[in-house]
C-alpha cells in the first residue's frame, strides 16, 4: 500500500512541476534585511526582500539588536503562550501605551502574528452573513 501512495504522490508532484506550479524551498543564509542571500532550486544569489515582515528594514539595525539583547536579559526568550492563556507581560502593556500616545489613540493592542491580527479585525467587523473575498 505504501508503494501505491508513494507512486500517486510522485505522479501528482510531477504534474505540479510540469505545470510550472512547484515552488522549491528558499533557504535564506543572511539576516532579514532589504536584501537577502538565498539558495532556491539549486541556484544561489542575492535578492531584494519584499515579502518579509521586516517592512521597515529594522530587523538588523544595531539599535534594535541592542534593545533586543537588553530585553532578552530582562525578560528571557518568548512569550510562553498567548496572552489569553498566560496573561500579558508588563513590557507589552508599556509598548501598547507608548504606541497609543505616539499615534494619538485611546488604546492599542498588539498581536503576536498577522493571522491573529486579521482574526481580531474580521471577528470584530464581520458577522455570520458577511464574506471576505481575497485574491491574495
Amino acid at each position: 500500500m505504501f508503494e501505491s501512495v508513494r507512486d500517486d504522490l510522485r505522479t501528482t508532484l510531477d504534474e505540479i512541476r510540469a505545470a510550472g506550479l512547484h515552488k522549491p524551498e528558499r533557504v535564506i543564509g543572511t539576516p532579514q534585511s532589504a536584501t537577502v542571500a538565498v539558495t532556491s532550486g539549486g541556484r544561489a544569489g542575492e535578492v531584494l526582500n519584499f515579502c518579509a515582515n521586516n517592512y521597515l528594514g529594522l530587523a538588523d539595525h544595531p539599535e534594535v539588536v541592542a534593545a533586543a539583547h537588553e530585553a532578552l536579559d530582562r525578560w528571557g526568550y518568548g512569550l510562553a503562550s498567548v496572552r489569553f492563556i498566560c496573561g500579558t507581560q508588563e513590557v507589552h502593556k508599556e509598548l501598547e501605551q507608548r504606541l497609543s500616545a505616539f499615534l494619538g489613540q485611546e488604546d492599542t493592542i498588539l498581536y503576536s502574528s498577522c493571522f491573529d491580527a486579521n482574526g481580531g479585525v474580521f471577528e470584530t467587523i464581520l458577522g455570520p452573513e458577511d464574506a471576505v473575498i481575497s485574491d491574495a
